[in-house]
């Protein structure tokens, strides 16, 4: 078993990723529990696609070179969440219907960037489905320091965020500047999607930012015990995928993204078992 955890921590390569995995599932966990309480997950899946014609204008301007790519993606995702927060705030429009215009116009435009390269597929298919054995170390201090700033604001505001995500009403009777920390937290979003590109990428982002806070939700309905517990399975998620991707040589995205969906239908599972079977367990003591 010690070999087994040992071997991959002999190549620099995996303990590389191993840190981005941890880096990338706090930054993830903490700031998708208010993805979730809100209810931005459509949000969170649509501007992880809208980042695609950035990285393909990236890609077709620096002929390839990928420590500019993630410049270009925060770009992109930037401009369309504030587009979307633009819309949805200066028009009859909902959000949700925001989201799908903004969401499909940016995709379609990436797909039709990448289609006038040739030779796109191999470098451009790691930004979809992640390439976390192929970080860098200039990957790793983007990702600390924009996670840091993303934690830093998280801990500033949290007693605006939490207002605003268990009780708008009781925001807007405070007098707490809505607008702008709804802006905040869609940039704070946008910053954490292009941070985690080079883990999961961009197919699996959605997964990676809603799956853990999605499971602590149902462990918890304390915000801050739940930012913890998200963190604590996204971070294990991301060891656990990263080791299995390494021994069953599948794609690390997407192994980190089935061992968050295993855990969460898991916990899933036994809560639901247990709601079916207090009642009987009562009525028995009753008797």
């Amino acid at each position: 078993m010690i070999d087994w955890i040992l071997e991959p921590l002999n190549y620099a390569f995996m303990i590389r990723g191993l840190i981005a995995a941890l880096l990338v599932g706090i930054i993830c966990a903490v700031t998708g529990t208010y993805v979730v309480l809100r209810g931005l997950a459509f949000f969170g899946d649509a501007l992880a696609h809208s980042i695609l014609p950035g990285i393909a204008i990236g890609y077709l301007i620096t002929a390839g070179e990928r420590r500019y790519l993630f410049w270009y993606g925060l770009a992109a995702a930037l401009l369309s969440a504030l587009a979307i927060g633009l819309i949805s705030q200066s028009s009859k429009l909902k959000e949700d219907t925001s989201i799908g215009i903004i969401f499909t116009g940016m995709f379609a435009l990436g797909i039709a960037l990448i289609s006038s390269v040739r030779d796109y597929s191999m470098d451009l298919t790691h930004f979809l489905f992640g390439n976390v054995l192929g970080v860098s170390n200039y990957d790793l201090w983007l990702s600390a320091v924009f996670g840091m700033l993303i934690l830093a604001l998280h801990l500033i505001f949290y007693k605006e965020f939490r207002v605003l995500a268990f009780d708008a009403v009781l925001a807007k009777t405070l007098r707490l500047p809505i607008r702008f920390l709804n802006y905040l937290q869609l940039t704070m979003i946008a910053v954490v999607i292009v941070v985690s590109l080079h883990t999961v990428g961009i197919a699996l982002m959605a997964a990676m930012l809603i799956t853990p806070a999605a499971m602590a939700f149902l462990l918890t309905k304390r915000l801050w015990l739940m930012m913890v517990l998200a963190a604590v399975i996204a971070s294990f998620s991301g060891i656990s995928g990263l080791y299995a991707s390494y021994y069953i040589n599948i794609s690390s995205g997407a192994s980190i993204v089935l061992v968050a969906t295993m855990l969460f239908l898991a916990t899933w599972f036994i809560q639901l078992l247990r709601r079916h079977f207090k009642p009987i367990i009562i009525q028995k003591r009753d008797r």
